[in-house]
Parts: structure tokens; sequence; C-alpha cells
């Protein structure tokens, strides 16, 4: 385990699913501490699964919705693809919002090993990207993917 890349909660599901997590089952009470009921205890991540899962969760938070916890650029502007069509200026729109969210995150160096667009298996209504980034701590590079609903 590196502390560098940090330890968390789990929120989604996986690896390997990395959908998002139904919160339904968590017990988030004060003085209850977070319990999943539906497990023995709360599960962590650590390392590099941790790391993927703070990747998905930037993308997929709106930049500023946290600015109220005074983290105001924590985030993406992938929620801006919201009602735009499927095409290669959005996909070069959705490129740049990953690029400058992904240059946010400390645990891993500025420049991406890879962002490719996976068009065969998009809807009519999404984008699907796969994201490669290495993290400061070295070792191998980490992909996660992602779908953007349009």
């Amino acid at each position: 385990m590196s502390d560098v890349l940090g330890t968390d909660l789990r929120v989604l599901l996986g690896p390997p699913a990395m959908g998002a997590h139904d919160s339904a089952p968590l017990d988030l009470r004060i003085g209850a501490g977070v319990v999943d009921r539906t497990l023995d205890g709360p599960q962590l991540l650590d390392g590099r699964h941790n790391l993927g899962q703070a990747l998905v969760l930037r993308l997929l938070t709106p930049r500023g919705a946290l600015a109220d916890l005074g983290h105001g650029d924590y985030g993406s502007r992938l929620h801006e693809l919201i009602g735009e069509p499927r095409n290669e200026t959005n996909r070069a729109r959705c490129k740049a919002f990953v690029l400058e969210a992904v240059a946010a995150e400390p645990r891993v160096l500025d420049t991406v090993v890879g962002l490719e667009f996976d068009l065969g298996s998009e809807g009519p209504s999404e984008l699907r990207f796969v994201l490669t980034v290495q993290p400061v701590e070295g070792g191998e590079p980490l992909t996660v993917g992602l779908g953007v609903d349009l």
C-alpha cells in the first residue's frame, strides 16, 4: 500500500465495474459513523484502487459543486456536455475537460499517458473513453474507463 495514493471509503462498485454506488444502505447519522448495512463494515480502498475511484469521482463531480466546502476548483466540466450532440467537436471538448481535471489531481503526473474514445460501445447519447495516467509514485500506469451521458 502506498501512502502517496491514500485510503478512502469505497463509494463506487468495483473495480472492475466502477459504476455509481447506491448510497441507500449507508448509515450517515451523526454518531453512528459510516456503516454499510449490507456488509460487515465499511469497505476501504487504498493505493491504485483508491486513485482510480478518486479520478472517476473527480470527473463525475461538476466543477464548482463543492465550492461551499472550500473546494471550488474540484471536479470537471463534463456536465457542460449534457444535451449536446455526439460528434467530434464534443469529443474534443470532452477530452479537454478530462485533461483539465486530471491535471488538478496531485497523485498523477500532469501528462496523460492515453485518452481514447471507445466509439464501438457508445450509445446514441453518450461518449465513452478510456483514460490512462501515470501515478506520481511510479509503477504501472493506471487505466479507468468512463461513460458520459449527453
